[in-house]
């Protein structure tokens, strides 16, 4: 799994951040959290394509969370694009996108299906699940949990050899087939660990400190969290439905999460390490955002 971050700016776009995006690439597809104004270009100075992109979940519409959809779409259609677009998002999001899909004259040459969420709600998809929970926002809004399957356990090449496994029969265990010694028949459940859980990554999307945001967050991988404000700003923060760095590391630290990246930063931090110094107080493994910035989820 690798996160590429496309937007880290809070609100609207500055010289140094974008809006609000963020790919996932699963292996299997390439989805966008997000997709706020710009963000097809910057995929083009990212190592991600926009036509990979295979589903697109959306947080909340203000402005600086989907405005990037019409000239992503539209921009699939002059490149020819026939693989179906879904698009997930809150109650609203079938009211607000067919609007964007009537903006100005383009043909749609490719299937686009809209699916509202509630709160709650889970998505199974090839090689994963999403679940969603409630943001603290002003309109409604979601959080995201993505996680794998669970991960067939790891092969024990001790045990292996000890039961007169030997080379080629290794690669047939680990593939999940049974190969016969001796005799015996060896099935895989022998040689291999006891399942792993797969990797998650939770994104808050806008929100003032949530308990529902901290249970989504249970135990992920990565958490990537709104940080709009520092600590000194963080009332003014949460009366806006947002969330100061010291805050996301709380949350952060109280889910158990492996580690936090904090993103939507207010254009008044034009550095953001007093932010970053501000979370890793509460969890050392917090970590700013930057735009363009690639990090790759390894297996626990």
């Amino acid at each position: 799994m690798l996160l590429t971050f496309l937007g880290t700016a809070g609100s609207w776009p500055t010289k140094e951040r974008n809006a609000s995006a963020i790919a996932l690439d699963t292996e299997r597809e390439l989805i966008l959290l997000d997709c706020g104004e710009g963000t097809q270009r910057q995929m083009f100075a990212s190592s991600r394509s926009f036509m990979r992109v295979r589903r697109v979940f959306i947080t909340h519409f203000h402005g600086d969370h989907f405005l990037g959809l019409p000239g992503l779409i539209q921009s699939m259609c002059l490149n020819n694009r026939s693989e179906p677009l879904d698009i997930y998002g809150p109650p609203d999001t079938r009211e607000i996108v067919e609007r964007v899909l009537s903006l100005g004259y383009f043909t749609l040459r490719f299937p686009v299906t809209l699916h509202p969420l509630t709160p709650g709600a889970t998505v199974e998809l090839d090689g994963y699940t999403v679940r969603t929970a409630e943001a603290l926002h002003p309109v409604p809004s979601l959080a995201y949990r993505v996680e794998e399957s669970p991960k067939r356990g790891r092969f024990d090449g001790e045990k292996a050899r000890a039961l007169g496994l030997r080379g080629a029969d290794f690669g047939r265990l680990e593939a999940g087939e049974s190969v016969v010694v001796h005799g015996r028949t060896i099935a895989p459940e022998m040689v291999m660990g006891p399942p792993r859980s797969g990797r998650s990554v939770v994104y808050s999307g806008d929100s003032a400190p949530s308990d529902r945001i901290a249970e989504l967050a249970r135990g992920a991988t990565v958490l990537v969290h709104e940080a709009t404000t520092a600590m000194d700003l963080e009332k003014d923060a949460n009366t806006w439905g947002h969330s100061s760095a010291r805050q996301a590391a709380a949350i952060a630290r109280d889910a158990g999460v492996g580690e936090l990246f904090l993103t939507h930063f207010s254009s008044r931090y034009k550095e953001l390490e007093p932010l970053e110094a501000e979370a890793r107080e509460l969890f050392p493994g917090s970590h700013t955002a930057r735009d363009l910035l690639d990090h790759l989820i390894r297996q626990p």
